[in-house]
């Protein structure tokens, strides 16, 4: 098909239907299933957990390899010759003197892919191999991986790599969360927590209910959406939603988990991450496509110089015959068969003008070029005792013609490490000190609680700490010690922090090493260490993070019984509420742009102190808005709102997200090159951005352009011409003037909408946002963000879609060509806008969308294309791009053994690309050039002899000299330039990036070099022969040469001296191996041509050796050395001379030409008005996870452990127990009815996290107990508290699931229901005005002037879409009562939530959760008979040395 795209998107249309059913502890019933393959063939549908990655197998590496092999013109020529050779009636030459090469240089090519493909075999028998214990029997027992089959339950612990994905049932942790590091799945290392349905949390107690455990998972076919996943799990008659935060993904690893238990759904090549692995593609080089065209061509060319000389032959024939008519009695074969004979053997003759040397000879050049690579000692990393590798030997040449590097972000530009690296406090900078005084002793060893890991060193801030006598020194510390959703766990004496980002893990640390150090927390207190005094605060609210909020802040209690407000977030959401801007604020403004300046990581501090008064009003406003059960998300942000103002300014902190030595002269030095570095990374946007100015590949005076600049570009380009014109090459460049230097920035999400299929309706994108809208609040700017953008999305479809339905030209489904072509025109316009980018940054995508851009601008920009990651997730980019660079790094193995070149760093691209690869790509381009030459040189003689020989195919030279030309006579010269020759040196090389350039635009081999070097080898033949021919003519004597053996010697000899003379002219770089590869290829003349002319070996057999003493006798006389001195001379000053005028007149270019060309490719955003993102702008890349933190968690005390229980390692221990687990509490007597939603989407509009999606009422109890004063509505809200930490009630009730409950279930009266659906339908039709709506983030928004901007501007006022939140179905057990009726809700909890923590709360998704659609299946739960006891809810931290 034409898109890349539509491809996929019918994979994922055929994979999203539920078809795929997995029984768990029942091999037998899974096996069952078949899929039919091939003529009634059948296969079994579920796959082993075997991978294999490698090309070939035992049966099919000879077939495949010959196959590929034979992809190459010059073998199928090769082979054609060998077999005509084999016809004795045109055979010059015995046919195994060319079968024997072939065979050599196939068994050589043959060879270099057998090693590669053992080290994937390897690799692959490692993996299938590691161990993992299955649920056999009635026990765990350890296998390998590759035993593990679709079904079974496996257990996992800490530190240990998900080998198959998994539905997780049970963990020892509370709730049964897990954490997984994914970073190589997404790049991203901090935690992430996935969590077991509440159904196997409660009822998977124990091993022998693991045993006995025969639920049946529905989902999805296997697809690669890494962070998509719906299904349902089939138990005892009821069904129970999945979503991917139940899913544990093949490749994560377990961290901070002691023990976990998972269903294998997908196992093998089905699951997610090998289904983005992509395949292995055959990667072959610029030089080598050319070469194919040019061996057509020159074969084409012989064939008609053979026709040519067989007509000659027949003319001859003809006038031979009448003039001499008595020899032609003695003709057995007429003249016609005569002439067709004749034909093939002027073609075997001729075919040594592809020679099959030069082919065998490149492949060692390849080779010894990539061991020049694993040689060089400057790019060997010590600390990890890594040398470069080259683990592909025939793409050297290519390294130096690359234009766009695809580069991961994590692990490849970066550390991944987070360091504390400055801090303002009160106005005052400190940064750390010199490097001399780090060696001195620590500074921090008064500290009992340092951990020795903090290189931050700063003698005044820490005397100024210790001294304890300034207040905002001391806020400004607990502040950081206290405001964060760190979890702390402690071990062999040591206190081990678990964050959400590792940004927060870094300034927690930081404040440990100066003495506030966090201890630990419970659901409503956290205990800090401050300079040797324990201090416990109470916890009365909690305000998390998110992306709409940057910022979080902790209303806290402290000792003496003050209420303080401590917040972190963004300086551009802090200065908006602060109380005052004074000149220390002004002094922080100016230390956060230096910061900035620097790419650090910046946030601001703040506190305020809160009066009584003022916390109770705001503490029932509070309570309020938590218990609503509609707008929740959008009233507890007006809480906060109102509480997180008029606060003091203590100072910012500037974190280091350290790059990799090198990292920033690599990038610089490749831009000057020519050389585009595109980052594609699936970490969140602040830090891609962050990275992008830390790497400098985007500066200040660059306008970013973000999503809906690109759409507008688009639209316009495509809006000016109906037919698509816009997006052909060339027009955007036309149309946007090339003042201004613009970057890329852009999702996977978007990249998604905007490559979708033509055949989607364009309303549809803007009805999800409805939809989801109604599922849950957002912040006013972020919906209305998401609803401009989906609208815009809209205009270009309707653009692309309505318009073009309308005049007949729209793809419709049974018009597949005109859907492809659509789709192409849409993809090359998006390709070409990104190409004229100086930066190009891609966040949030998943790894098959990485691989699908690099196979965009292959195929529309017809460029070298190289990738360069670490990580799992890299994989598919890799194999994709022309050249896969692998980081040998810390997430693993994959990407190095699917990998071209193995690097320990990024800064060694620059010497592979700008030393390596410009010197193999010189030296190949040399090579080929003077072996077409040499090789023109020598045999086109053998064409004007047949013009004097009756075109019979008889040959010039003496078989020998022909036979030994290409093996011993010239082979040194032509290793040596393939070797060993350089232009410049490596240091040259490496100071003029420029240089580059040439290999980008093939200038030192292309059709121009070929026919420069056929005709320069075609002179240098004219004049061998003609020269030789006119001087002979009508010579006697003794000094005579016109006899054909001396006349065959003079020419071949002037030839050989002629190119040899060529090799000494184009040689830059000299050496002694030079002159011993021109000393040896004379000797080896020499010696060779006295043997094969000598008297022994003619008496052996004088028709294999004729030409006795030819050479001796025509060297032997002077005059014949003068001709062949005037042929040489004739061939090479000529030369000389024309090559020394054209370099003096040939004119440097110009800076100005080269500042010009560069500014052709910039582009600016017209005519939309636009903000430079200046420096202010970009201090707002918070130092934080783009994500809600634990927050939540902490506060319904989800994720806290409790004290030791009896049985808090019954789970971890994987011996039979004697007995069940007893249950813990009392069998409930409500039995509500359950409606639970499982919708599939197809290319769902995607968003972050709401605020609503983590906003549990749990606000209620972290706000509800306060100096013991309370409210009726508060006791009801402790009783409820207390139960929950009792076990009666664990769970708090699911946000993301729409409930329905009926009328007897509720003891309250039927007023305090929620509205009906009949009545939501009218409520959700109305629509708030926009004059309502506080939208600060809109106003660079506003004032853009284009047309197309004010018919937005007109479709928000006109379309109907609730901007407030609208009312849905009722959530479970909740309905919107007042405070009286607070005790009737609070005593309905669901059943199928009994007996865990405090919530089940939605898990977090990436890049977001995925909002669903509601279907027609409802499920009707039945009774829980038990609930889990408290003691495995609530368990201690398990010590790691028990794993």
């Amino acid at each position: 098909m034409g898109s890349l795209t539509y491809r996929e998107e019918l994979e994922e249309e055929k994979n999203s239907e539920f078809t795929w059913e997995v029984q768990a502890n029942h091999r037998a019933y899974n096996r069952q299933f078949k899929e039919k393959v091939f003529l009634g063939w059948q296969r079994k549908t579920y796959k082993r957990n075997v991978i294999h990655t490698a090309k070939y197998n035992v049966f099919s590496f000879l077939p495949l390899n010959l196959y590929e092999q034979f992809h190459r013109m010059s073998n199928i020529y090769f082979l054609l010759i060998v077999i005509l050779q084999g016809v004795p009636e045109i055979s010059t030459l015995p046919w195994f003197t060319l079968f024997v090469p072939l065979v050599c240089l196939l068994t050589i090519r043959a060879a270099r892919d057998l090693v590669d493909d053992i080290g994937r075999h390897r690799s692959d028998k490692t993996i299938n191999n590691r161990p993992c214990q299955i649920l056999m029997g009635k026990s765990f027992l350890w296998r390998k991986w590759k035993n593990l089959c679709v079904g079974d339950v496996v257990c996992l612990h800490k530190d240990n790599i998900v080998p198959a994905d998994l539905v997780l049932l049970a963990s020892t942790e509370p709730s049964s969360l897990c954490y997984v590091e994914t970073a190589d799945i997404d790049g991203e290392t901090n935690l992430k927590f996935r969590q077991a349905p509440s159904i196997t949390h409660h009822e998977l107690t124990s091993i022998r209910k693991m045993a006995s455990f025969q639920g049946k998972v529905v989902c999805e076919e296997p697809n690669s959406r890494m962070h998509h996943f719906v299904g349902c799990l089939e138990w005892k008659g009821r069904k129970y939603p999945l979503d991917s935060g139940n899913v544990l993904l093949r490749g994560c690893r377990i961290r901070n988990t002691d023990t976990c238990y998972g269903l294998v759904i997908y196992a093998g090549l089905d699951t997610k991450i090998m289904k983005n692995c992509g395949k292995i593609h055959l990667k072959r080089t610029k030089i080598d496509h050319l070469m194919n065209r040019l061996v057509v061509l020159i074969f084409l060319s012989l064939v008609a110089m053979s026709a040519v000389l067989t007509l000659g032959f027949r003319y001859k024939v003809r006038e031979f015959q009448a003039k001499h008519h008595y020899v032609s009695a003695s003709q057995v074969r007429g003249v016609a068969a005569e002439s067709f004979f004749i034909f093939w053997g002027f073609l075997i003759l001729l075919s040594v003008m592809v020679p099959m040397a030069m082919f065998i000879m490149a492949e060692f050049i390849y080779l010894g070029n990539s061991i020049f690579i694993n040689w060089d000692e400057r790019m060997y990393h010590a600390p990890q005792d890594l040398p470069a590798k080259a683990r592909s030997t025939s793409l050297s040449d290519l390294l130096g013609q690359v234009e766009y590097i695809f580069s991961d972000k994590t692990g490849t530009l970066t550390q991944n490490v987070m360091t504390f690296h400055k801090c303002c406090i009160h106005g005052v900078i400190y940064g750390s000190e010199e490097e001399e005084t780090l060696c001195k002793e620590d500074p921090y060893l008064w500290n009992k609680f340092a951990d020795g890991k903090l290189h931050f060193r700063n003698a005044e801030l820490l005397q100024a700490v210790r001294a304890n006598q300034d207040q905002r020194v001391r806020e400004f510390w607990r502040v950081l010690a206290i405001c964060h959703t760190v979890m702390v766990q402690e071990k062999n004496n040591t206190l081990l922090y678990q964050a959400a980002s590792p940004d927060e893990e870094a300034l927690v640390t930081a404040a440990r090493n100066f003495g506030y150090v966090f201890l630990a927390r419970t659901q409503d207190s956290i205990t800090v260490m401050e300079l040797g005094e324990e201090r416990v605060y109470q916890v009365l609210a909690m305000m998390d993070f998110n992306s709409v909020r940057k910022r979080m802040s902790v209303l806290v209690r402290n000792p003496e019984g003050s209420i303080y407000l401590y917040t972190k977030g963004a300086d551009t959401v802090i200065y908006e509420r602060l109380q005052k801007k004074g000149l220390m604020e002004w002094t922080t403004e100016e230390a956060l742009a230096s910061f900035a300046e620097q790419t650090l990581r910046t946030l601001c501090l703040a506190y305020k102190e809160v009066n009584e008064d003022t916390y109770e009003e705001w503490r029932q406003r509070h309570q309020d808005a938590s218990i609503l059960l509609q707008n929740r998300a959008h009233a507890l942000h007006q809480v906060y709102e109102e509480m997180e103002q008029n606060l003091q300014l203590l100072g910012a902190t500037a974190i280091e997200d350290r790059l990799q030595d090198g990292v920033l002269d690599t990038i610089k030095c490749l831009k000057q090159g020519n050389i585009r570095v595109w980052v594609l990374t699936g970490d969140k946007q602040e830090t891609a951005v962050n990275i992008g100015f830390a790497c400098q590949l985007l500066s200040e005076n660059m306008v970013i352009l973000e999503e809906k600049e690109i759409m507008q570009i688009l639209e316009g380009s495509w809006e000016t011409n109906n037919n698509l014109q816009g997006a052909k090459k060339g027009h955007l460049k036309g149309q946007l003037p090339p003042q201004v230097k613009t970057a890329l920035i852009i999702s996977g999400e978007f990249l998604d909408q905007l490559l979708l299929s033509l055949r989607k309706e364009p309303r549809a994108l803007v009805q999800n946002v409805s939809l989801d809208g109604g599922e849950s609040w957002q912040e006013p700017g972020e919906e209305r963000t998401d609803f401009l953008r989906a609208r815009r999305l809209s205009l270009m479809w309707r653009t692309l879609g309505i318009q073009l339905r309308g005049t007949g030209l729209a793809p419709q489904d049974e018009d597949s060509k005109a859907r492809e072509s659509a789709e192409e025109r849409r993809e090359r316009a998006f390709v070409e806008l990104a190409s004229r980018c100086q930066a190009v940054i891609c966040c949030r995508v998943t790894p098959k969308q990485k691989a699908l851009i690099v196979a965009l601008v292959k195929k529309y920009q017809n460029v070298v294309t190289l990738a360069i990651g670490d990580g799992a997730n890299d994989v598919s980019m890799i194999k994709t791009a022309d050249i896969g660079v692998g980081l040998a790094g810390q997430e693993g193995t994959q990407a190095v053994q699917n990998s071209d070149y193995v690097l320990a760093q990024f800064c060694f691209l620059r010497r592979l690309l700008l030393v390596h690869g410009r010197w193999s790509y010189v030296r190949v381009c040399k090579f080929l050039r003077y072996f077409i030459y040499k090789t023109l040189a020598s045999m086109m003689a053998q064409i004007w002899f047949s013009f004097y020989s009756g075109f019979t195919a008889q040959p010039l030279y003496e078989g020998w000299f022909l036979a030994l030309f290409n093996l011993l006579y010239t082979t040194l010269p032509v290793l040596y330039i393939g070797l060993f020759e350089q232009d410049v040196s490596a240091e040259q090389s490496l100071e003029q990036p420029e240089l580059y350039i040439a290999g980008q635009k093939d200038e030192l081999f292309n059709y121009w070099v070929f026919l420069q070097a056929v005709a320069h080898g075609t002179a240098t033949s004219l004049v061998n022969f003609f020269m030789t021919l006119w001087i002979s003519h009508d010579s006697a004597g003794p000094v005579s040469f016109s006899d054909y053996q001396s006349f065959a010697v003079v020419v071949a000899l002037s030839g050989l001296l002629s190119i040899t003379m060529e090799v000494i002219l184009i040689t830059k770089y000299w050496t002694v191996l030079t002159v011993l590869a021109i000393f040896f290829s004379f000797c080896f003349y020499v010696v060779m041509t006295w043997l094969t002319q000598s008297i022994w070996l003619f008496r052996v057999s004088p028709k294999t050796f004729p030409f006795l003493y030819a050479d001796f006798n025509v060297l032997s006389q002077p005059p014949i050395l003068l001709v062949i001195l005037l042929n040489v001379s004739l061939n090479t000053l000529p030369v000389l001379a024309f090559r020394v005028i054209h370099q003096a007149i040939k004119e440097p270019r110009p800076k100005e030409e080269e500042e010009k060309t560069t500014s052709e490719e910039i582009i600016t955003v017209e005519p939309m008005p636009y903000v430079r993102r200046e420096s202010p702008a970009r201090r707002s890349s918070y130092a934080f996870s783009h994500r809600e933190g634990y927050a939540d968690l902490i506060t319904q005390g989800t994720i806290l452990r409790r004290t030791p229980g009896v049985n808090s390692d019954m789970l971890a221990d994987h011996s039979m127990p004697p007995d069940e687990l007893p249950s813990s509490g009392k069998d409930s007597p409500w039995y509500p009815r359950k409606v639970s939603f499982l919708g599939r989407k197809r290319h769902q509009h995607r968003r972050k996290v709401s605020s609503e999606d983590v906003q549990p009422t749990s606000e209620v109890s972290s706000s509800g107990t306060v100096d013991g004063q309370t409210s009726p509505c508060q006791e009801n809200q402790h009783s409820l508290s207390r139960n929950w930490q009792s076990g009666s009630l664990q769970e708090k009730l699911p946000k993301r699931q729409e409930r329905s409950l009926s009328h007897e279930q509720w003891p309250c009266s039927p007023e305090s229901l929620p509205p009906t659906k009949e009545t939501l339908s009218a409520s959700e039709s109305q629509t708030l005005p926009l004059s309502q709506l506080s939208l600060k983030s809109q106003s660079a928004q506003q004032q853009e002037k284009t047309s197309l901007w004010k018919i937005w501007k007109l479709s928000w006022k006109t379309w109907p879409y609730t901007w407030q939140k609208e009312p849905g179905p009722p959530k479970e057990g909740m309905v919107p009562v007042s405070c009286s009726n607070l005790t009737a809700l609070m005593e309905t909890p669901p059943s199928s939530i009994r007996g865990s923590s405090t919530s089940e709360q939605p898990m977090e998704v990436e890049p977001s959760p995925l909002e669903r659609q509601p279907s027609s299946m409802e499920w009707q739960p039945g009774s829980s008979k038990g609930q889990a006891p408290p003691d495995l809810v609530g368990q201690p931290p398990v010590p790691e040395a028990q794993q």
